[in-house]
């Protein structure tokens, strides 16, 4: 059986798909959880690993809290590439004991990177705007006023720190084996789809 890497738009659904394909082939699941993974076999603080997860840290901010008295902190500088790096030899390191499905942080630009071909990789989005409108109010608590900003930038934290990490465009179809409309098909036979597109693969 082949591991499973997703990549999704924010508020479409895609941990619940991955989470739905998983239990139903009986093989491990990582998707935030992979943070505490690597987080405990590197001896980095929990919370600082998710501070920096699917982002990007390149703002202004970010760049003047890296000068310390006048002069670059370079523990700060190599901070994102440190966590990324954690989580890269973590999701290699999974993967390699055996078929599983990955949400999102890069995983099959890491996989590839090690040679790791027997992937199939999926992108989950939903064409409805509302859906995923109703999902950042459920899931993050976020007013409906705010919520079409918050979907954006979650969006665009995504899309930075893909390219960022891998020089690839984030969503593009050329850069997955399925894309599926969770709006139109709903997560149960997203799931149900990617499952026979691994049997028919045999």
């Amino acid at each position: 059986m082949k591991t499973i890497t997703i990549e999704r738009q924010y508020g479409s659904g895609g941990r619940e798909v991955g989470t739905l394909l998983a239990n139903s082939l009986n093989i491990p699941f990582y998707d935030s959880n992979l943070l505490l993974v690597a987080a405990e076999k590197y001896g980095i603080n929990p919370g600082v690993m998710a501070e920096h997860d699917e982002k990007r840290q390149s703002n202004f901010l970010f760049g003047l809290s890296m000068v310390t008295d006048g002069y670059l902190n370079q523990e700060k500088i190599m901070l994102p590439y440190k966590l990324y790096q954690a989580q890269s030899d973590t999701i290699v390191r999974l993967a390699e004991e055996g078929p599983c499905v990955f949400v999102g942080r890069c995983a099959e630009h890491i996989l590839r990177q090690h040679h790791y071909d027997d992937l199939l990789n999926v992108f989950i989005y939903a064409s409805s705007m509302d859906q995923r409108r109703q999902r950042a109010i459920k899931v993050d608590h976020i007013s409906e006023k705010e919520a079409d900003s918050y979907i954006a930038k979650k969006d665009k934290e995504r899309r930075d720190y893909y390219y960022f990490h891998t020089g690839k465009e984030w969503g593009v179809m050329e850069n997955y084996d399925l894309c599926l409309n969770t709006t139109t098909m709903g997560y149960q036979l997203c799931a149900d789809v990617i499952r026979d597109a691994l049997r028919r693969d045999k």
